[in-house]
């Protein structure tokens, strides 16, 4: 009898090899993130697409189970995070409160915001109110984790409750840590956002596709993430297998970009339309188009200048990403300096600064009409293309063709 006790305490009752306890563990944690990044991003704090009450229902408890987490606090903190992006009353940027404090403290940041009723009361809306989640899912939180260890422990042993240890820690770290902290400070982007979000990497698979962060940030109510032939997002595979089931519908993805082979004489009101639509893939374009010219420009003035201030300014790297409107945070007053003195000492630089600033203010201007905004973009197109820099002048032309 006491061989059978230790047996159980040692295996539970489904004994595996030690591969097969991996497994087990890579398979929860994969339908933890998955009902992250379906029911609790896209679903419920977006509304990028409906899901069958069975199916939502399902992440729900099984959310209950292995994070704790109550639908209606994680999504009013994700929408007040994207409402105060990169501000200080984001509840988890990296960019006001260190990559360190978000990566490693993530989960904490979120326990914090969600004492917070303002917060609660004011981003928390439309989210389930029913009898289960006013009286289990939200009145036990925690207590579904205990039930969670009860079940790994029963099913599998000891091993199961070194199972259950990764379950717990895999949001915290995947979501809190890598999500919201490197996905908003390292990686690459293929739109030029106001705010520092990254795509990580372009294959949304580990964490279901929230890898793509910039991706979502540039159309946030979009159900699919990626943007780019070679970006996948297998949260979007999975929303698509629901559909072919019947057991979601999707209301929302990025409008896609349509370029006609011509040229037109003058912009009109379908490519102001997909000018303002599209404004992050045009900032972006834009950084891309005049990168070289800019480079070109600040090696010849630290030619030109020698030893001079100009040349012995450590961040002109940071500056060119700046000039081509590329960054979220703001210049010390020393690099304003000589951005300053640069464009005084480059009709180019100048230029393409002043161009920018200008094409960026075009979807800022909410009180001006469609005519007088079109007036503004077919000025702006005839002074770049009369500018004298052909790269500017090239993607003017581009902007024509936009429809």
């Amino acid at each position: 009898m006491s061989f059978d006790i230790l047996s159980f305490v040692a295996h539970g009752l489904m004994p595996l090899p030690w591969w097969g306890y991996v497994i087990v563990a890579l398979a929860m944690t994969h339908v933890t993130i998955a009902g992250v990044t379906i029911y609790l991003h896209r679903h419920s704090a977006h509304r990028a697409l409906d899901l069958h009450p069975a199916v939502s229902h399902f992440f729900r408890f099984w959310l209950w189970l292995t994070t704790g987490m109550v639908t209606k606090e994680w999504t009013a903190i994700h929408r007040k995070h994207h409402a105060k992006c990169e501000t200080p009353e984001d509840p988890h940027s990296p960019q006001t409160r260190g990559l360190p404090e978000v990566f490693f403290r993530g989960a904490e940041l979120y326990r914090a915001e969600a004492k917070n009723q303002d917060t609660m009361d004011r981003y928390g809306k439309g989210t389930p109110d029913d009898w289960m989640e006013r009286n289990v899912y939200t009145r036990y939180s925690w207590e579904g984790v205990g039930l969670m260890v009860i079940i790994n422990f029963m099913l599998f042993g000891a091993a199961g409750v070194a199972i259950w240890a990764v379950q717990m820690a895999w949001i915290p770290i995947m979501a809190a840590g890598v999500i919201n902290g490197i996905g908003h400070y390292w990686g690459y982007r293929d739109f030029a956002t106001a705010d520092a979000s990254t795509n990580i990497v372009p294959w949304g698979i580990l964490i279901g596709g929230e890898e793509l962060h910039n991706n979502h940030h540039a159309f946030g109510s979009s159900a699919k993430f990626s943007s780019r032939w070679y970006e996948f997002d297998l949260g979007w595979a999975y929303i698509r297998g629901l559909e072919l089931l019947g057991l979601a519908t999707v209301r929302k993805v990025a409008p896609k970009l349509k370029v006609e082979a011509v040229v037109k004489p003058v912009p009109d009101h379908a490519t102001l339309e997909a000018v303002i639509t599209h404004r992050y893939a045009v900032m972006k374009n834009y950084a891309r188009t005049l990168k070289q010219t800019c480079a070109t420009e600040i090696a010849a003035l630290r030619e030109r200048l020698g030893r001079g201030e100009l040349a012995n300014v450590p961040s002109m790297r940071r500056l060119k990403h700046w000039l081509s409107g590329d960054t979220v945070s703001p210049l010390p007053e020393r690099d304003r300096a000589t951005l300053s003195k640069a464009m005084e000492s480059s009709k180019a630089l100048a230029t393409i600064y002043a161009m920018r600033q200008e094409l960026n203010a075009l979807w800022e201007r909410s009180t001006d009409s469609s005519e007088q905004l079109l007036a503004r973009l077919q000025d702006w197109c005839r002074r770049a293309e009369s500018s004298g820099i052909a790269p500017l002048a090239q993607f003017s032309l581009q902007l024509k063709r936009y429809a």
